[in-house]
């Protein structure tokens, strides 16, 4: 997806070629009919073709005949032309430019202020890509924090808002309204940044659920001193699904299609679900609220409010409001039950 100002800085590299080409297309007539005309040698031919399409106003390198006059006259009128076209254009073009830079830094920040529950994303490396992909997939409204236009330019394509700035100074954060924030992933390649970032987001904002990257396991003790809600290293993570792919295959392709994680023609999902105050489902039990009949989904565990865990519960469990439903099923009709909880 472009965006109005990648369409004009487009519109602006095409018409330069356009302007380069004519104005080195005018020099080589020049220094042809120079040197036709008066069979001057082509570095005088080229000399006096660049001095007459840029009116500098030296003298003729050698006495022109009449038909050079007539061609030097010629070339007068088409040399001013073509630099007033050019700097028309180039002006209309800049304008553009920075109109689009000004109205795309407007709506942005519009669309700041009126944000809430979205994700921060502090660090576009190919762990953080994965993030924003992940998050967008899900719905998630997304903002990407990288210091590295480059970067940032590959999350704009993806319609996400961008900030172009330091994630551990508290301005970006508060810019990027972290006091309104779902959660906060801090997936930059250097450690200590995650640990500033982490403390910063914590300080700012005690109750967001913050995830971080690490790269070692000194620096996941740190962050989760720093308040980290989960850390997460890559390359034990990997090694750890390597692993079980070869002692567990199986289990391991089925975690991959109830997670998404795996590409499937299955629409399975494994979802968290919370049982909302006056819901229609709340003090029934399991047998009563026939969920699997009904939606045609799996509970698997259900977390009670002062944070137990019942894996498999059985029929007889009732739920309660504040209940939360670890459920498997297919994307709608887990979607269906999500509604039915929240009413």
């Amino acid at each position: 997806m472009l965006t109005d100002l990648d369409r004009t800085a487009g519109t602006l590299r095409w018409r330069l070629l356009v302007i380069a080409g004519v104005l080195l297309l005018d020099i080589v007539i020049g220094t042809l009919g120079f040197s036709l005309i008066e069979g001057w040698t082509l570095f005088d031919a080229f000399y006096m073709a660049l001095m007459t399409l840029t009116t500098v106003g030296y003298g003729e390198v050698h006495p022109l005949s009449f038909p050079g006059r007539v061609f030097a006259s010629f070339l007068m009128l088409v040399g001013v032309a073509t630099v007033l076209v050019s700097f028309t254009i180039l002006g209309d073009t800049l304008l553009r430019l920075e109109l689009a830079d000004y109205f795309g830094h407007r709506r942005r920040n519009r669309m700041l202020q009126h944000i809430a529950g979205h994700y921060i994303v502090c660090g576009a490396g190919r762990v953080g890509r994965s993030v924003v992909l992940e998050l967008l997939r899900g719905g998630a409204q997304v903002i990407l924090i990288d210091n590295d236009p480059a970067r940032v330019k590959w999350a704009e394509t993806l319609g996400i808002l961008t900030l172009t700035a330091d994630a551990s100074k508290d301005e970006t954060l508060r810019q990027a309204r972290i006091d309104t924030a779902a959660g906060l992933v801090s997936a930059i390649s250097s450690d200590a940044e995650n640990v500033y970032v982490t403390l910063s987001a914590k300080v700012l904002n005690p109750s967001l659920r913050i995830a971080v990257r690490a790269s070692d396991e000194q620096a996941e003790m740190k962050l989760q001193r720093a308040g980290a809600t989960t850390v997460l290293t890559p390359y034990t993570f990997i090694g750890h699904r390597l692993a079980q792919s070869l002692l567990r295959p199986h289990v391991v392709s089925f975690l991959d299609v109830a997670s998404t994680f795996g590409k499937t023609d299955l629409d399975l999902e494994i979802e968290q679900l919370r049982i909302a105050p006056g819901s229609v489902l709340s003090s029934r039990t399991l047998e009563e609220a026939r969920l699997g009949r009904t939606y045609g989904v799996i509970v698997l565990a259900v977390r009670r409010q002062s944070g137990t865990m019942q894996f498999n519960p059985q029929a007889d469990v009732r739920l309660e409001a504040g209940d939360v439903l670890i459920a498997m099923g297919e994307r709608q009709k887990l979607k269906q039950l999500e509604t039915a909880l929240s009413a």
